[in-house]
């Protein structure tokens, strides 16, 4: 056992339905007599690009290298439907239902459902507040969020920025996520407006993390405050959003942007000058984690954590595995190629290609 820590329609089936061959066994009860069934629900394909291009993948091989039957399938954020598939990988006889919940009402009906049916349940990357899932495996949020705020300080500090307007896109209001990265960076940042060396900005949530949502509310943003000088942005596709509306400014690059999921558009954007940095988050571990204990509690085995996290609506802790995040400026984006995440054939395209050559991806 590892030591304990205390913290924090059509285009579905098109998209999101990879399903291992049928299972023999029938019903939805966990227990060493069962063949292991694991199900797993993706929330979608747009708030970031990780859901489909790592998480699958990595939950898929190490499915497959655990010798498992599985179904991964995505909700591409419906909540109908996100309830929908749950029913049928319960009825279909899996014995562990793995979520990335949409939201945790949602999520919280989900896993309930599931433990009346007997079926082991994990809250896989974002907590279901008020859930019952018996297993949490995710991220150190708060301190993805710590590296956001000290890196746009970082990239303020480079560019002897004075007391610069700092604006904040956060995460979707519903994703319990979103609020433990902002008590990372705010407690990074809180400081410096206190002081003075930073002026707070335009503050606001994005919805469901949408992209499009996130052009409006930073294009508003820019309007009612044009010396904007800093983004933390909550995640690379914000990120992405703000720096296209500095594009049209011409004023990319010259505004530090943050974000986190390492994707190749955030990479790219960070070799261009256009991003700050990234916060990168091995989704390998984190999915070769939730296979372990997805396994184990098929056979209704005790699976290893180490962490316990506080579910304040549940008044619970719960078992978690939390794997460390890694920020990414432009001097380590090789690392994330070096660690397979992204490949220098995705990353080094067209003009990036030199700019690639630069940082000793070759």
């Amino acid at each position: 056992m590892r030591k304990g820590l205390l913290l924090t329609a059509a285009s579905v089936a098109l998209v999101s339905s990879l399903a291992a061959c049928d299972d023999s066994s029938s019903g939805g009860t966990g227990g060493s007599h069962a063949k292991p069934k694991i199900g797993v629900i993706l929330p979608d394909s747009k708030s970031s690009a990780r859901w489909e291009t790592a998480d699958r993948k990595y939950l898929s091989e190490a499915f497959k290298a655990a010798g498992v039957k599985f179904d991964i399938q995505n909700a591409q954020n419906d909540k109908q439907q996100f309830q929908t598939i749950a029913d049928q990988m319960i009825t279909s006889g899996v014995n562990v239902l793995v979520i990335v919940n949409l939201d945790s009402g949602t999520g919280k009906a989900v896993l309930d459902k599931a433990k009346a049916q007997g079926v082991a349940t994990i809250d896989y990357d974002r907590l279901t507040l008020g859930g019952s899932a018996q297993y949490y495996v995710s991220f150190d949020n708060t301190e993805v969020g710590k590296l956001q705020g000290e890196g746009l300080s970082k990239c303020l500090s480079d560019m002897k920025a004075k007391k610069p307007i700092v604006a904040t896109l956060n995460g979707s209001p519903t994703d319990n996520n979103a609020t433990l990265l902002a008590a990372g960076y705010n407690g990074v940042l809180d400081p410096k407006y206190k002081s003075g060396d930073y002026v707070k900005g335009p503050d606001q949530s994005v919805p469901d993390w949408d992209s499009a949502e996130a052009s409006t509310i930073f294009e508003q943003m820019l309007t009612s405050e044009p010396k904007i000088g800093g983004v933390l942005a909550a995640n690379d596709t914000l990120g992405n959003s703000a720096i296209a509306i500095l594009r049209k400014q011409h004023r990319n690059g010259q505004v530090p942007v943050t974000g986190q999921d390492a994707t190749v558009q955030a990479l790219q954007n960070i070799l261009a000058g256009d991003q700050c940095m990234t916060v990168y988050k091995a989704v390998k571990k984190e999915a070769d984690a939730t296979a372990e204990l997805a396994v184990s509690l098929a056979k209704a085995e005790k699976g290893d954590t180490n962490a316990t996290v506080e579910d304040p609506e549940g008044k619970r802790k719960v078992p978690s595995v939390l794997e460390t995040p890694v920020a990414i400026y432009k001097d380590n984006v090789k690392d994330v190629v070096d660690d397979g995440y992204v490949t220098k054939e995705q990353l080094c395209t067209g003009k990036y290609a030199a700019l690639c050559a630069k940082v000793g991806i070759k």
